[in-house]
């Protein structure tokens, strides 16, 4: 397992300001964030986000509005996501190659669900039109026929998970690191490597006609609390991949998003992002969890499909406009195998 081998002894102690973060604990009375060089709340280093792996983002509707697992049931889920870590292990020692060795879901929180509100813990119901919207969206996973980009999303062809998806666990790839700069924040995200450049000097909005995968974010000081504005998405990239009705959860231009990381202390941060889309949500929802310091933690090279020709072979193994074009294929392949 790439990177419990490498940050074992980190973990266990990680591990333990997650559990107590993920309890409900604050930062302790009176703390005060360490500064940088020059005078801002220090949030610089790494924290992967396998931590919360385990957790889902929006409640299973058997805990209702409970918000956190009893003793028994937080125990049950970490002994179920310890035996999905060893699952690389067992391959290595069954000689075998599988999901063990792709998946990184690490632990779990105390909390039912990433999402705090609405009580409910999840995403709330589609408007009219963002029902439709999300009728419209395709992706790999629920497609097989596949005729142009369309029929592809934005994480298909690897551009971008989108906002807020971007910010919260994936089975792998799950580094954030905070850089920070006189004047800007920075966080790169191993997945996809993007990088958000969050700039401090109290710049409005860029015009409403310039959008961007990632939007346009400011951000501002609110004591050691971070807080981050952004806005003039493009509407192109889904908000959550499946969603209340097991459905993609669209994006349109009008999505915002405030997000707030406020220290626990030198080995946390709490997390919180508050999305509304009026044209997509009948509401608006808060995301609010730890996110765990591991400096030991390595990003690695996030490449995506080799040579990125995925997306064409995709298109030419499945179009019936590619037909005759297989039948060569197969009929030359088999040719030369009768010739042998």
């Amino acid at each position: 397992m790439r990177i419990a081998k490498l940050a074992l002894a980190a973990c266990a102690f990680t591990f333990v300001a997650t559990a107590a973060a993920a309890a409900g604990d604050d930062a302790p009375a009176g703390y005060h964030a360490p500064r940088t060089e020059w005078g801002d709340p220090d949030l610089r280093g790494m924290y992967p986000l396998d931590t919360a792996g385990q957790t889902r983002m929006q409640r299973d509707p058997r805990y209702g509005e409970r918000a956190w697992l009893t003793d028994e049931e937080y125990a049950a889920a970490e002994a179920a996501a310890a035996n999905q870590r060893a699952g690389a292990d067992r391959e290595d020692q069954a000689n075998q190659l599988g999901a063990g060795h792709w998946f990184e879901r690490g632990h779990t929180l105390r909390q039912t669900s990433l999402i705090m509100e609405p009580a409910d813990g999840r995403v709330p119901p589609l408007t009219a039109q963002g029902q439709a919207m999300a009728k419209a969206m395709h992706s790999s996973w629920d497609n097989d026929l596949f005729e142009n980009i369309g029929d592809f999303n934005s994480l298909d062809r690897c551009i971008t998970r989108g906002m807020p998806a971007s910010m919260v666990p994936f089975p792998y790839n799950n580094g954030v690191r905070v850089f920070q700069a006189p004047g800007y924040v920075v966080l790169n995200m191993e997945m996809i490597h993007e990088t958000r450049i969050i700039p401090l000097d109290g710049r409005p909005a860029i015009p409403g006609g310039m959008t961007t995968w990632l939007g346009h974010s400011r951000g501002h000081w609110e004591g050691d609390t971070l807080v981050v504005e952004t806005t003039n998405f493009n509407g192109q990239s889904p908000m959550v991949i499946v969603g209340p009705s097991n459905e993609p959860v669209p994006t349109s231009t009008a999505l915002h998003i405030v997000e707030r990381f406020t220290p626990l202390g030198t080995a946390a941060i709490q997390y919180e992002a508050l999305v509304e889309d009026p044209v997509v949500l009948t509401g608006t929802f808060k995301i609010s969890y730890p996110w765990t310091r591991n400096d030991e933690y390595e990003s690695f090279e996030y490449a995506c499909h080799e040579g990125n020709t995925l997306i064409t072979a995709y298109i030419k193994a499945t179009s019936p406009r590619f037909a005759a074009e297989r039948a060569a294929a197969i009929a030359a392949r088999d040719g030369g195998g009768n010739e042998q």
